[in-house]
């Protein structure tokens, strides 16, 4: 059972993905990220910027003219997906009842951040780990107009995919040896970019004053 949990957490580690996987893995990872309800749980955030940091070192043998607009092109890709998908089943969903793989509360909880954002939740959503997963289903579940969300799409996937990983690269140029901290540097990603979705959750537990 343990061999069983170091591999899974091997397969989702990072660096793995990209040291064995490639470019192919990193773009499939993203893509489902993005577009398919069950890759809410896929490191997004740290995954672009170790791809940013690894071709910067040398470590990951794609040059970053290529990285960065394939990068933009499948969470675009991933995010259409998504609203159409949410479009299409979003009743399903609904109807289903909490698995491995889905988690009704999340869908409740972009709800929530669209509600409060409107159309830009889909360019802020792509900042927060499973909200960016479930915020293009619930756009096309309340029939969003397309050509708006396809607007904050773009504008959303362009953001995100070369803040994380041109910060990535221009921190692999300036400090090589960062990728020796590899384990630090994934941990604090990821507590970075969850707080916010921990802070949302914890809030909305608190009872309101009366």
């Amino acid at each position: 059972m343990q061999e069983i949990w170091h591999f899974i957490q091997e397969l989702v580690h990072p660096k793995s993905i990209i040291q064995y996987g490639g470019l192919g893995l990193l773009l499939f990872i993203i893509f489902a990220e993005t577009g398919l309800f069950f890759g809410f749980f896929l490191p997004g955030d740290s995954l672009l910027f170790i791809a940013g940091l690894f071709s910067a070192t040398g470590q990951f043998n794609q040059s970053i003219y290529l990285v960065i607009p394939s990068l933009i092109v499948v969470a675009i890709l991933g995010n259409f997906v998504g609203y159409f998908f949410g479009l299409k089943a979003g009743d399903l969903l609904l109807r289903t009842k909490d698995n491995l793989f889905y988690k009704r509360r999340y869908l409740e909880m972009a709800h929530e951040f669209y509600e409060k954002r409107g159309s830009f939740a889909i360019v802020l959503g792509r900042f927060a780990p499973i909200i960016r997963t479930f915020v293009p289903i619930f756009a096309g579940m309340v029939k969003m107009d397309l050509k708006k969300f396809a607007f904050y799409n773009c504008l959303g996937a362009t953001l995100w995919v070369t803040l994380f990983t041109l910060i990535g690269f221009l921190a692999g140029k300036t400090y090589p040896k960062l990728g020796d901290h590899l384990e630090l540097i994934v941990l604090f990603l990821i507590v970075i970019s969850i707080s916010p979705v921990i802070f949302a959750f914890f809030k909305k537990q608190k009872p309101s004053a009366s």
